[in-house]
């Protein structure tokens, strides 16, 4: 009798998917619906807010046209993003007997995609999910990569899977019910990309932010689009982030930290932009980053009202502690991300604690 057996699991899975840039997205996601077997039924998951602004007249166009939905909420706010949260809606799920050939349809900014994609994951280990970004935010970024999860008292999307949605659906007339503060969210990831990977995106905010902030369409388009072919490009070499995916972390991993240490009153948008001036701050005064780029970047920020100094009551030592727990370290070291020039940068782990207070004090 054989005492060893070798279990072949290779996996051999085209999901692929495709992210749509449409104003009449309710048609198009009825026909899809129609036309595409993605579930017997449909529940959509959203926030208190969104339902009330978005997802109650979705539910309504999608029953006129014969399609079964259900919609279960939980309340607004990435402190809501937990497995307690994803756990109700599991179980409501449940009590409306959804099954596995059944989808989940998340509709709102980024903390719903992920708590949807998360519960999709794990429900009936894995059902289908369809993406419906209701931010900037969530466009450019969360919504495309696959990645889901929830926040722990430890640290931001500590539990979570890598389910990829069956289709991304952005609507532009979404961003005209943003506050500004929701939009400047967005803003400081727009910059993140022109300093990662492509300037163009810099050069659009510098010359056309008139026309940006009043919503002119030929160029929320190419910003928008030109933002998820970077994130579609990095992920499609990088999936399960080993290497080049882990350049989107830049200004993130200071970033999360704030939020952490302010228990999430500082947004995410927000503390990313202050995350890239802490670690922009470092490299220029290592002389990695040259002070013109720099500069460029400090005033990029400004003009799109992010802030540039820390809340008075966050305090340093905190911020330096809630880093260990990034889901990106190797171990006790932590891996930044630096800019070298703009549209390259580079991981390091050479920064040091001191390195980060001086960097924290200026902003503070």
């Amino acid at each position: 009798m054989k005492k060893n057996m070798r279990i072949v699991a290779r996996k051999n899975i085209d999901e692929s998917y495709n992210v749509s840039y449409c104003e009449n997205y309710t048609e198009e996601l009825i026909s899809d619906l129609k036309r595409n077997y993605w579930g017997n039924k449909y529940a959509i998951i959203t926030d208190s807010q969104v339902k009330k602004l978005y997802a109650d007249e979705l539910v309504k166009k999608l029953k006129k046209a014969g399609i079964k939905v259900d919609v279960i909420s939980f309340p607004k706010g990435e402190k809501n993003k937990t497995f307690q949260s994803a756990e109700k809606l599991i179980l409501q799920l449940s009590k409306l007997n959804f099954q596995r050939k059944d989808c989940i349809i998340g509709i709102g900014g980024g903390v719903v995609g992920d708590i949807a994609g998360f519960v999709a994951s794990i429900y009936m280990r894995g059902i289908p999910f369809i993406q419906i970004p209701t931010t900037l935010l969530a466009m450019i970024d969360s919504s495309v990569g696959g990645k889901t999860g929830v926040d722990t008292e430890i640290g931001k999307n500590l539990i979570g899977t890598f389910h990829r949605p069956k289709k991304v659906y952005i609507n532009p007339e979404f961003l005209k019910s943003l506050t500004k503060k929701q939009l400047e969210n967005g803003f400081s990831e727009l910059i993140k990309y022109g300093i990662i990977a492509k300037p163009k995106i810099l050069n659009l905010l510098e010359k056309y932010k008139e026309q940006i902030l009043s919503f002119e369409p030929k160029i929320i388009q190419d910003l928008i689009m030109t933002a998820v072919d970077i994130k579609a490009s990095i992920v499609m070499q990088d999936e399960f982030e080993d290497g080049l995916r882990k350049t989107l972390n830049y200004g993130h991993t200071i970033g999360h930290a704030i939020e952490k240490v302010s228990d999430f009153t500082v947004q995410h948008g927000e503390a990313v932009g202050l995350g890239i001036r802490i670690i922009n701050s470092i490299a220029l005064n290592k002389k990695w980053f040259k002070e013109k780029d720099a500069n460029r970047i400090t005033a990029l920020l400004d003009s799109y009202g992010l802030p540039n100094k820390l809340p008075k009551n966050i305090n340093i030592e905190k911020i330096i502690d809630a880093m260990k727990s990034d889901k990106k370290a190797e171990g006790e070291i932590i891996i930044y991300v630096v800019p070298k020039k703009i549209g390259k940068v580079i991981l390091t782990n050479k920064i040091s604690k001191p390195d980060i207070r001086k960097a924290c004090k200026k902003h503070m």
